[in-house]
């Protein structure tokens, strides 16, 4: 039987890319989301990967935007500056957004991040 799942499991990452298999840093922006979530972060990765090919995933986080709880990927895509934001729908699983974030918008991002984080007390 553990012979079938190393066998998954190479077909997966060669579905997936080898982006499937690395761990991405995971934070959940209030404790109170993750209870709320209907979809896994894991299926909501999927779906990111699968909508951007071949990228991988450098963060991830379930967040609570415009009234939404989403899980939030920035995914790194190969010979391309800057990442792509995928936002899936924490409840349905649905893609709710794509947006490219150049260098620069994602050092400003990551900023206005560390001053939320350090307001909250993280």
């Amino acid at each position: 039987m553990s012979n079938m799942r190393g066998v998954i499991a190479l077909a997966l990452a060669a579905a997936f890319g080898t982006a499937a298999a690395a761990p991405a840093a995971a934070h959940v922006d209030h404790p109170a989301h993750s209870g709320k979530a209907k979809v896994t972060m894991k299926a909501a990765r999927a779906t990111a990967l699968a909508k951007t090919h071949g990228g991988k995933v450098e963060s991830a986080e379930l967040e609570r935007e415009h009234g939404r709880l989403v899980y939030s990927f920035d995914i790194r895509m190969p010979g391309k500056k800057g990442i792509e934001e995928v936002q899936v729908d924490a409840n349905k699983g649905n893609i709710v957004s794509v947006v490219h974030e150049s260098p620069r918008t994602e050092q400003q991002e990551a900023k206005k991040e560390k001053v939320e984080q350090k307001n909250r007390g993280h």
